[in-house]
């Protein structure tokens, strides 16, 4: 294997190129990043960056001198638009044809974007460096800001809002933030938590429209007919795999690129990172996991196995791990939160804003969450791996619907 194409530039695309110098790849090696910053890390965008805490260059993974040592042709600012497996090439949007031995897709990730909207100035999407600057301009200009969408993203930059003190409105259509990734009986918990620092929640509501004047938007129009007034509006309500550019060309795609055990696509061609969709054999079935951990660690897998080759490869079994930072705040998660779990405090006590919860589901361990308890949370994280692991440890076993127990914040108070 002589030449390698790496498409994408984040997290997941750096560190497969990485992998591939470690592993002692040592012919050439591209990679294509469709936006013209170097490598760098998503996760501030919404906290850090959006706050101001940081400037840009802090979320840069790797400095230039750095991509040089590994011998990168880091393409910048350079779109991929098309995919031949059969002759081996990857098109670029200047029309430029890469061939390749050996391809990592690792493209991510596009936000959802509503049906209506979006050409009115002050409504935003936060995925880029670029956004999330734009976005923090605007917040500094204007005091009322509704976030559409309560998952991890929309959450996050509600709460960086607030602490820049504009008056926050949160939309979304569940019962509870982040209910799709915690559940709600967690999610119960990140309301008030929302709600003690000034934030208001419209919760099991979705938006019919955006009313703007003179090109720029002015509010949120609700499926009750609420009306809440904006001067910026950020539409944080998921987002889907960056595949469109593989259309026609034969690798198979659904909720991403479709692999197998071993992140493989087709013969060459591996995947990872948000993009990928892989079958784990403790979820069920297929996953796809939007995570900064699993970016890099699918990446590194992904590496070896394409230069090991389909008899050498090795399954990619993680135990999914993701987190956020909310206020004074911070949620981790191990496995996984099905939403018919019961949730179990086996460590701390919501009350104290401390505590470890276990989801369980049949009667298994599949996942644990911590509350501002990342040391009490690694004595759990081995439940989760072993099936045959039960939460009957523990202090108390509180389930959705028997009165679970909630925080109460400091409480700021809300913006006039």
């Amino acid at each position: 294997m002589d030449r390698i194409v790496v498409v994408g530039a984040s997290a997941a695309g750096l560190t497969a190129a990485d992998t591939l110098r470690r592993e002692g790849f040592t012919g050439t090696l591209t990679m294509v990043g469709e936006e013209p910053h170097l490598p760098y890390d998503r996760p501030p965008l919404s906290k850090q960056v959006l706050a101001g805490d940081w400037q840009p260059h802090r979320t840069t993974l790797r400095p230039a001198a750095d991509l040089q040592r590994l011998q990168v042709d880091l393409r910048q600012g350079c779109r991929a638009v098309g995919l031949d497996p059969i002759a081996r090439t990857v098109t670029l949007a200047d029309g430029e044809r890469l061939g390749y031995d050996g391809l990592i897709i690792a493209t991510g990730l596009r936000p959802r974007r509503l049906p209506f909207g979006h050409d009115l100035a002050g409504v935003h999407v936060l995925r880029t460096l670029d956004d999330a600057l734009a976005l923090r301009a605007e917040l500094l200009a204007g005091p009322r800001l509704v976030v559409i969408g309560a998952g991890f993203l929309g959450s996050e930059i509600a709460a960086t809002a607030r602490g820049l003190g504009l008056d926050v409105v949160l939309v979304d259509v569940e019962p509870t933030p982040l209910a799709r990734q915690v559940g709600t009986s967690v999610g119960e918990l990140v309301a008030d938590l929302h709600r003690g620092h000034g934030v208001r929640l419209q919760l099991r509501r979705r938006v019919a429209s955006l009313t703007g004047e003179r090109g720029r938007v002015t509010a949120v129009v609700l499926d009750d007919g609420t009306r809440l007034p904006a001067d910026a509006v950020v539409v944080a309500i998921g987002s889907v795999p960056a595949t469109d550019w593989l259309a026609g060309s034969g690798i198979p795609l659904g909720d991403g690129v479709l692999c197998d055990h071993t992140c493989r696509a087709a013969p060459g061609v591996y995947a990872a990172g948000d993009v990928a969709n892989w079958p784990h054999p403790t979820a069920g079935g297929r996953v796809r996991l939007e995570q900064r951990t699993n970016a890099t660690q699918q990446a590194v897998t992904a590496a070896k196995n394409l230069l090991a080759g389909p008899d050498g490869a090795t399954r990619f079994t993680p135990t999914p791990f993701g987190w956020t930072d909310q206020y004074d705040t911070k949620i981790q998660i191990h496995g996984w939160a099905p939403a018919d779990s019961q949730v179990d405090v086996v460590d701390g006590d919501p009350q104290t804003g401390r505590f470890v919860a276990l989801y369980r589901s049949d009667g298994r361990v599949v996942g644990a969450l911590g509350w501002n308890s990342p040391r009490a949370l690694l004595h759990h994280r081995e439940r989760i791996a072993d099936p045959d692991a039960a939460t009957s440890a523990g202090t108390s076993t509180p389930s959705p619907s028997s009165g679970w127990p909630r925080r109460t914040p400091s409480r700021r108070p809300a913006p006039p």
